[in-house]
């Protein structure tokens, strides 16, 4: 188990002198400032904290050309993306799902189940190139077992199912590969049903192929990913699904009105309801409407500017317009907005039903301050001590709550 003695002491110490703190947890929104820094680190260190989705295996894939046998150096401290070993064991993040991700263009070009295998081949050779520090993970017991090790797990889910084309038996194939959830669309409807981000209704919501995948995740103890679904697709699985379900990066659509790729209050209510989750996202348009709003408005600009010159993200010229262009104008979200979500989410349905997904390496240069990377996991914490959070209500949404719904999943399965 990870351990940081000088904290663990400090922490002790708020508790031993506390009168009645043997029965009471105290109320941690009385702490200082820096008492509350401090606890939260202790918490963040010695709490299994699992992350819902994570996209660092493209980010490899981009940077060896997809090449398994190149070398990417995950163990060291990098000047870009939002995690690494390093900064993982700093935030005390111990299980980050690793997203197998299909970019929707692969559902025109072909290549889909590919790719995938070429991703989860990315992700098992940074476990087998550090076995000291990373192992793999397929269930909470492996997640559990790891981190009494000291050892970062990577357990795996597919976003986007097109990555099981049009063949019903890749589901299981992806599974036997150590797949564990998988989210049914993206950024286009596919043959399994409807994207949030797609106008278009082609099925009016899961497809009848879409219907039979749900169950066969039934059948084998895989996580149904409601992120990136249309409502009435939602509503379609969460009709057909014998199991929880799972938003394993979406955060609250009262915040964002309009935008469907967050989860309306409707859809975390029926989550609930099914004994799933709605594990929040920390990318700043996902957190408050303005930040959206400032950020789109940047981003017209962009694309308007890079037709009439014909260039595009790529070109040195382009980069370094985009850099003066977005300089004052970048709006900003803080890290308390990702805890004023979780909060939503807790009075609406209870402390059960929430956990964290961060989308790191999935969301550029939108994150909250305070939240930049994989690092900074105790500012979250900080931030729910504010609120009057309890550890035992953090340690549920850190993993407990994740735990137990990936538990009732695979019973639903043994049972099937």
């Amino acid at each position: 188990m990870k351990n940081n003695m000088i904290l663990a002491a400090l922490a002790f110490c708020f508790w031993a002198c506390n009168p009645g703190s043997e029965n009471t947890e105290r109320d941690y929104s009385t702490l200082s400032d820096e008492e509350r820094k401090e606890l939260a680190m202790e918490i963040a260190l010695n709490t299994i904290i699992v992350d819902g989705h994570m996209d660092l295996p493209l980010r490899i894939y981009n940077q060896t050309n997809g090449d398994i046998n190149s070398a990417y150096d995950f163990i060291n401290r990098q000047d870009e993306g939002n995690i690494d070993y390093v900064r993982a064991r700093e935030g005390g993040v111990d299980a980050p799902f690793m997203a197998i991700y299909i970019p929707a263009s692969y559902q025109e070009t072909g290549g889909s189940k590919g790719l995938a295998d070429t991703l989860i081949m990315m992700v098992e050779k940074l476990a087998t190139t550090w076995p000291d520090k990373i192992a793999m993970a397929y269930s909470p017991d492996d997640i559990r077992n790891n981190f009494e090790k000291g050892l970062l797990s990577l357990p795996m889910g597919i976003e986007n199912a097109a990555a099981i084309e049009d063949d019903i038996a890749n589901v299981e194939y992806f599974f036997n590969k150590g797949i564990r959830y998988m989210t049914l669309t993206h950024g286009k409807d596919n043959l399994v049903g409807d994207s949030s981000y797609d106008d278009s209704e082609t099925h009016g919501g899961l497809s009848e192929f879409g219907k039979e995948v749900v169950k066969e995740m039934n059948r084998l103890g895989m996580i149904i990913d409601v992120s990136h679904i249309t409502d009435k697709t939602f509503f379609d699985v969460a009709e057909i699904s014998g199991a929880p379900i799972v938003a394993t990066h979406s955060s609250v659509r009262s915040f964002t009105p309009g935008f469907e790729r967050n989860v309306s209050d409707e859809i975390i209510q029926k989550i609930a309801e099914k004994e799933g989750l709605v594990m929040i996202t920390f990318g700043g348009s996902f957190l408050d409407q303005a930040y959206a709003d400032a950020n789109s408005e940047i981003r017209a600009h962009i694309v308007s500017w890079l037709e009439e010159n014909n260039l595009t993200y790529r070109d040195p010229e382009a980069q370094a317009y985009i850099r003066e262009y977005s300089a004052d104008k970048k709006p900003s979200v803080h890290v308390s907005k990702v805890a004023e979500h979780i909060d939503h989410v807790v009075k609406l349905v209870g402390i059960d039903y929430v956990g964290l997904g961060s989308d790191f390496d999935g969301v550029g240069d939108t994150l909250p301050e305070g939240l930049k990377d994989a690092s900074m996991y105790p500012n979250i914490i900080e931030e729910l001590l504010k609120l009057g959070y309890s550890r035992e209500d953090i340690e549920k949404i850190c993993s407990k709550n994740f735990f137990r719904v990936w538990e009732k999943i695979m019973e639903v399965a043994e049972k099937s």
